[in-house]
């Protein structure tokens, strides 16, 4: 059996840290920070538990 998804719409935004345009398979409301994956991993990786 073959499962094919469609392409996700991406939208734009702009990262919280590094000010740098990406873009992120939802709509930003605003209410959240946006990061691009280069910050966004960044900060996955330094938080602790």
């Amino acid at each position: 059996m073959s499962y094919r998804r469609e392409p996700r719409e991406m939208h734009k935004a702009v990262c919280a840290d590094c000010g740098q345009e990406c873009e992120v398979p939802f709509k930003p409301d605003g209410s959240r920070p946006i990061y691009c994956r280069e910050c966004y991993s960044k900060r996955r990786n330094t938080r602790r538990y």
